[in-house]
């Protein structure tokens, strides 16, 4: 008996309809898609030798089939030269993942204000998670806690970033802001603040302090999770 093709390495046209990944979409809804399968949508076609699946789960296996690494993978890294993935198909990808980092932060933006550490996590995750190296954040609120404006400060190295706590000061005044939370990303995942991270939280809200301007809050993003060192007492 002749051996069966591997499925994966089907054109999806050859596929069951309710197993095509576009039709299965049409027919259950998004949310019944696994990550692969909205990946090959977005891959949109195969190759003689791959379906857009089989790319799908190659791309996946890159970022350990998780998602928040592969949101950290540039055009260069999505790609699988020579099995018909190219810059193209990469950029479709770089740009979905782009648009629901968008759509995290807009939710947040959307805000009429910020209480709690989770609502200003909502959004300086959507900023920082994903990047490669490290950068550092401002939220400038007024006195009633509704965002004016997010800003990115600086970014370095993988190491750290120098911030100019001047700048910060100088963009809260422009603002007419008298409340900031400020933010960093640890691209290790590691979110324990280190000796400089509470030297510099220490000057800056000394420093905002003579300005009457509040520090409420500085944030260290690791992927998907976040530590306040205003809850670990850490501000003082």
């Amino acid at each position: 008996m002749p051996e069966q093709p591997d499925a994966h390495n089907q054109s999806i046209k050859q596929w069951a309809e309710d197993d095509r990944p576009r039709e299965k979409l049409l027919l259950k809804g998004p949310a019944a898609l696994s990550d692969a399968e909205l990946l090959a949508i977005l891959i949109h076609s195969g190759t003689k030798k791959n379906s857009a699946l089989a790319l799908a789960q190659k791309v996946l296996k890159k970022a350990n089939n998780d998602l928040n690494e592969l949101g950290r993978l540039s055009v260069r890294d999505l790609q699988l030269p020579g099995q018909g993935l190219g810059e193209a198909r990469a950029i479709s990808i770089a740009a979905a993942l782009e648009l629901g980092r968008r759509r995290q932060r807009a939710e947040g933006m959307n805000r009429a204000s910020i209480h709690s550490k989770e609502q200003a996590a909502e959004i300086l995750i959507s900023l920082l998670a994903d990047r490669n190296t490290e950068a550092f954040c401002v939220l400038y609120l007024n006195q009633a806690n509704r965002l004016l404006r997010s800003e990115i400060i600086s970014e370095g190295g993988m190491a750290g970033t120098v911030v100019d706590l001047r700048v910060i000061l100088k963009n809260a005044l422009l603002q007419g802001a008298n409340q900031l939370i400020v933010a960093h990303n640890h691209p290790s995942g590691n979110l324990r603040p280190s000796e400089a991270d509470i030297k510099l939280t220490h000057k800056l809200r000394e420093s905002a302090a003579l300005m009457d301007i509040r520090l409420l809050d500085h944030i260290i993003v690791g992927g998907q999770q976040f530590l306040s060192m205003m809850e670990e007492g850490l501000m003082a």
